[in-house]
């Protein structure tokens, strides 16, 4: 279990955001979900991660929600953090300030995207002018997903920019699906909040010292993932559910299980120019789900 004295992370939902056809945020829809997630499980939610669309999502739609999850009763500084996904270092850091000024418990700040040939100290650079102002502030966790940016967070910048902020870096999250990534990340970095976002490794991940998740698969079927994050334990319902959504644009994959999940195909437009799926293949993949999730567990 999570060596780390930061503590246990547990179940985090990257939570989808759903918009109208013209790409408003519809916050009644939001709201509810959101509710709906910590009623199922959910420890914590990140807002405008991956699966919410971050890098589609300015700051006056980042001001907007969180105004109505604090006027829904959801307190930011227990179970809000808010993804920070910009090319700019001004940009990104805008994006921090709306979040802290929120209440929000972190941030899940993720590295720029549009130059791939930048090398380690470029990228530390960078994360420096963010992390810099926001020292002593907050919680922030360093997002690896290098098959969205192009741009690695290795072991070896963690392990730098951690020691330059040591009271800002809580922790990283892995989503490159590579355990030996997270192996290491482990082994070097075990008192921060390592954390997974393929759930398929969550279970491993736990047992080894990780401290849980910040997931897509939160959204539609938490309950088969609570004792992975948790307590490291394994469900085999987990992985052919996540193989199933990697069939598709995982993003917009994840927003028509939502939609399956409450009978509402309201849920299934995306923000320009990420393209939706249609609602027959939300029908198609809902019933996967639903075969996969009512599997009746191993003894």
């Amino acid at each position: 279990m999570s060596a780390s004295p930061l503590g246990h992370f547990g179940l985090g939902c990257a939570i989808a955001t759903p918009v109208s056809m013209d790409g408003a945020l519809d916050l009644a829809r939001f709201t509810a979900h959101a509710r709906n997630c910590i009623e199922s499980g959910c420890e914590s939610l990140t807002l405008f991660g991956t699966t919410g669309e971050g890098t589609a999502f300015g700051i006056a739609p980042r001001q907007a929600a969180f105004a109505a999850f604090a006027a829904a009763g959801i307190d930011p500084a227990t179970r809000l953090l808010s993804g920070v996904m910009s090319l700019s270092d001004e940009d990104s850091a805008a994006q921090a300030e709306v979040a802290l000024a929120a209440g929000c418990r972190g941030l899940l700040i993720a590295p720029p995207s549009y130059f791939r040939a930048v090398d380690e100290d470029s990228l530390f650079t960078w994360y420096s002018r963010i992390l810099q102002p926001l020292s002593g502030r907050t919680k922030a966790y360093l997002y690896h997903i290098p098959q969205m940016t192009g741009a690695a967070i290795s072991v070896a910048l963690v392990g730098r920019l951690r020691q330059a902020f040591p009271d800002l870096v809580a922790g990283v999250k892995d989503s490159s699906g590579d355990w030996s990534n997270t192996a290491a990340l482990l082994a070097q970095h075990r008192d921060l909040q390592i954390l997974v976002g393929d759930e398929r490794l969550l279970a491993r991940a736990v047992r080894e010292g990780g401290s849980g998740t910040i997931c897509g698969v939160s959204n539609v079927a938490p309950q088969i993932l609570i004792a992975a994050a948790n307590k490291g334990q394994d469900d085999a319902r987990i992985a052919p559910l996540v193989d199933a959504i990697l069939r598709h644009p995982v993003t917009p994959a994840v927003k028509a299980l939502v939609a399956h999940r409450y009978g509402d195909m309201g849920w299934l437009p995306t923000r320009a120019p990420l393209p939706a799926l249609t609602e027959a293949v939300s029908l198609e993949l809902g019933a996967v789900m639903d075969g996969i999730v009512a599997r009746p567990l191993a003894a």
